[in-house]
């Protein structure tokens, strides 16, 4: 998600600040938006490695989306670059290179697949790690999209039923609730978004020991060791190549 907001109020000094931040200014959120709204460029900008910066190539964008279009860029963006250590910024250039896949990967989902060929390419997907799946009928499913199971036949459990989430915005409760409700004995379920999960939803998942749930962070995750086993279509739609990032957090 992009988080926009703008500041409110004076700064202040509070030395006693436990987490050690004794400057603290305060925010008024406008508003959360899926990261998948935005331009790949826009993404880029805001993925600099300096805790305040100034946004100068895509501040409309970002004022656009949060209703405030014409107004100074100011009045949402606002400070000063900081000039970071050798390590800093190679561990940013890291994560760049990892949200920029993401970000790509999801687009790519988003704009070639319909919601019932993600439902077929996370089928594939399980098929890679193993499962043997099958997409249901597209109407009177009850909610369950994918069925998955280790055994040809289908009967021996484990048997997952898969609910797949074609969107990038923040999965609320209701729409996780329903899942649970089918699983029968031995069966487990799993419910797969391209977006985010609620607070609610995430506790729902830890109440349940038989769901899952795999947000679209995690889903992108799961590409990259099973990538080579995915058909040429998939790979023809979400076209990648293995490189090497420095990895000074491990």
């Amino acid at each position: 998600m992009v988080n926009i907001g703008r500041f409110v109020g004076a700064c202040e000094h509070i030395p006693a600040d436990p987490e050690e931040y004794p400057n603290h200014r305060r925010v008024e959120w406008i508003g959360h938006y899926p990261r998948n709204d935005f331009s790949q460029s826009a993404l880029n900008e805001i993925g600099a490695y300096i805790t305040l910066f100034l946004i100068r190539e895509h501040s409309e964008e970002f004022l656009l989306k949060a209703g405030a279009a014409g107004a100074s860029q100011e009045t949402i963006f606002t400070g000063e670059s900081v000039i970071p250590d050798d390590d800093t910024a190679t561990v940013s250039v890291s994560q760049q290179a990892e949200l920029t896949t993401g970000d790509f990967v999801i687009r790519q989902l988003m704009t070639k697949l319909s919601g019932y060929d993600f439902e077929e390419f996370v089928a594939h997907l399980l098929e890679s790690l193993g499962y043997t799946a099958r997409v249901t009928q597209r109407s009177g499913d009850g909610g369950v999209d994918v069925i998955a199971h280790r055994d040809k036949p289908g009967f021996e459990p484990p048997i997952l039923k898969v609910q797949c989430k074609r969107k990038t915005d923040q999965i609320p409760r209701p729409e996780v609730d329903q899942l649970p409700g089918t699983l029968g004995e031995g069966e487990y379920g799993l419910f797969i978004t391209l977006g985010s999960l609620s607070r609610q939803s995430a506790e729902l998942e830890r109440n349940r020991p038989k769901l899952r749930l795999i947000d679209g962070e995690q889903f992108v995750g799961l590409l990259p060791e099973h990538y080579a086993r995915l058909a040429p279509r998939y790979r023809s739609i979400i076209p990648l190549k293995q490189i090497c990032v420095p990895d000074l957090q491990s």
